[in-house]
């Protein structure tokens, strides 16, 4: 993980407490999802932060911003958006346990820390917009494919296909006539 470009050397920076380094990273993040949102592969990742000395450390202060898609939680197209997540920690020589993360070999990592902002960032239930009222009505009609009683044009209505699944479904009382 040496040659990682979130491995950030801060020699220099610790010469004197209260020192800043203003850093800017872009990275490419695969693998990041959660519930129905997720980092495209291949998705390009900006960091920008501000690493400050500390007598005894180092913070980092700034965004990882990030592009996401996911499936809207209503009408189930395919949605997408910018993350933009904060990064906020403090890196120590001797570090406390899930307090303050290792300063090692006069470099912080910030690898990690990205990882985390971006996953907690993600929205668990995406919406495409804030109005969504779910699928279209007139596209796929509750009971379509279903011919009702004086009503033809009914069994000509497509089946929505995410629900197609369903039709192969039977039930115990179902089974035996």
């Amino acid at each position: 993980m040496t040659g990682s470009p979130l491995r950030i050397g801060v020699t220099e920076l610790r010469r004197r407490p209260g020192n800043r380094a203003e850093v800017r990273r872009e990275v490419v993040l695969d693998g990041l999802s959660v519930s129905t949102a997720a980092v495209p592969d291949g998705a390009e990742a900006v960091v920008e932060v501000t690493l400050e000395s500390l007598s005894d450390g180092v913070t980092a202060l700034g965004t990882v911003t990030v592009a996401w898609e996911g499936e809207c939680r209503r009408c189930l197209e395919t949605t997408s958006g910018t993350l933009v997540a904060p990064i906020d920690e403090v890196y120590k020589d001797d570090p406390d346990e899930g307090e303050t993360l290792p300063i090692t070999g006069d470099s912080v990592d910030l690898g990690q820390v990205v990882h985390d902002a971006v996953v907690l960032g993600l929205p668990l239930a995406p919406l495409c917009r804030e109005d969504c009222a779910g699928p279209e009505p007139e596209q796929f009609p509750v009971g379509a494919g279903e011919a009702t009683e004086g009503d033809e044009d009914d069994a000509e209505r497509p089946v929505d296909p995410r629900w197609a699944a369903l039709e192969e479904l039977r039930f115990d009382s179902e089974a035996g006539e």
